[in-house]
């Protein structure tokens, strides 16, 4: 059984899906790794600390040559898997609704490919859920992003000269991301609030000490999708929020939306017109800038100022902290492989009846064969 970790090609993309740490584990399963030369520098591993746990180092080509499993972060072009052998697999977010496409040449080349994003939220997967391990860090980081460019302090300060006011924070969007934002800016000593579409994320809210703004008295709304995603709101529903938040956020210095739907466009949370409501200073982060953003405005890759207000759009941002982020993504991988490792066959083996191989397996033996994709 033979594993490669890939370089990764994407613009900006400085994760790993392997550390020295992962690739010590998977030798110990009984796995040869090969690491494509390069491909922790982004996250500050040099090749000679893969070596020393007994990777082999080569090019890309080397690498892939007769590796029955190929590991990646972000979706590699099919080209650049030429030479993958076929039935061998790919283990990588693949974000498969973007390019359907590209998931099709996965196919045309043979090669097994599974969507580690499309885990399933199950007990026993948890610790395989990359969009959980990625999106923690991602609300840690947004709220140092709005520290740097807000331009006060975050914490109530009591001197000599006078008293500065706490930050108010306010959290648009209560999953993974948003829990992490809400302690975060909780421990830099702000003021915080939070609001959801799900009522039962209110006693999370609560928990960390912030603040629920929740929309009353509009019966049976309550945003739950499937797998404990949000779901689309009601017309009803939509119009009691906007016009609750549009009174809260003119109060508000710095707002971090992070609200997605699986397969679909983020939802609009902030019009331009609630940008204007906001004092000159503020800061708006966009965490789901990259799916056609929750703000009007908001440009994926750039900070921009609407109204006086700075509207911070970064990509990527689990890559942003790039070391931390490599090491939970490569747990996460290896926490799956070994799941399923088969001690007799020497690898790992998917059942085709289980919940997780039915959720995340998109190609195989040369078809794209996920219903989501082929409906």
């Amino acid at each position: 059984m033979r594993i490669a970790v890939l370089a990764e090609q994407a613009a900006g993309e400085r994760r790993v899906a392997a550390t020295p740490e992962t690739v010590k584990k998977l030798i110990a399963l009984g796995a040869t790794v090969a690491l494509e030369r390069g491909a922790g520098t982004g996250a500050s591993i040099d090749d000679a600390a893969y070596a020393a746990m007994g990777a082999t180092v080569s090019d890309r080509a080397g690498a892939i040559a007769d590796a029955d499993i190929l590991l990646g972060v972000a979706p590699p072009v099919p080209d650049s898997l030429a030479g993958a052998k076929r039935g061998a697999w790919l283990v990588a977010g693949l974000n498969p609704f973007a390019d359907r496409a590209r998931i099709a040449g996965y196919a045309v080349l043979g090669v097994e490919a599974l969507a580690m994003e499309w885990m399933p939220r199950i007990t026993r997967a948890q610790s395989m859920d990359i969009l959980s391990s990625q999106a923690n860090l991602a609300g840690y980081k947004a709220v140092l992003d709005a520290a740097s460019e807000y331009g006060r302090a975050f914490p109530m300060m009591m001197t000599a000269a006078g008293t500065i006011s706490a930050a108010r924070v306010f959290v648009m969007g209560v999953g993974v991301a948003g829990l992490q934002a809400i302690a975060t800016a909780r421990r830099l000593g702000a003021q915080v609030s939070a609001t959801d579409v799900r009522s039962a994320t209110k006693e999370q809210i609560l928990s960390l000490g912030a603040k629920p703004i929740f929309v009353e008295k509009v019966a049976g709304i309550e945003g739950e999708g499937a797998g404990g995603y949000a779901g689309e709101m009601s017309a009803e529903y939509q119009a009691a929020q906007a016009e609750l938040v549009s009174g809260h956020i003119a109060k508000q210095d710095i707002v971090i939306t992070t609200a997605l739907i699986p397969g679909r466009p983020a939802p609009r949370l902030i019009t331009d017109t609630q940008v204007a409501s906001m004092r000159p200073g503020s800061v708006i982060v966009d965490l789901a800038v990259e799916q056609g953003g929750n703000v009007e405005g908001s440009v994926a890759g750039e900070v921009v100022q609407r109204h006086g207000v700075n509207i911070v759009g970064h990509r990527n941002v689990p890559s942003r902290l790039a070391a931390d982020a490599s090491a939970l993504f490569a747990r996460n991988l290896y926490n799956f492989l070994s799941a399923y490792w088969d001690k007799d066959a020497g690898r790992p083996v998917l059942p085709p009846d289980d919940e997780v191989t039915q959720a995340i397996v998109l190609t195989r033996d040369g078809q794209v064969v996920h219903p989501r994709l082929t409906d």
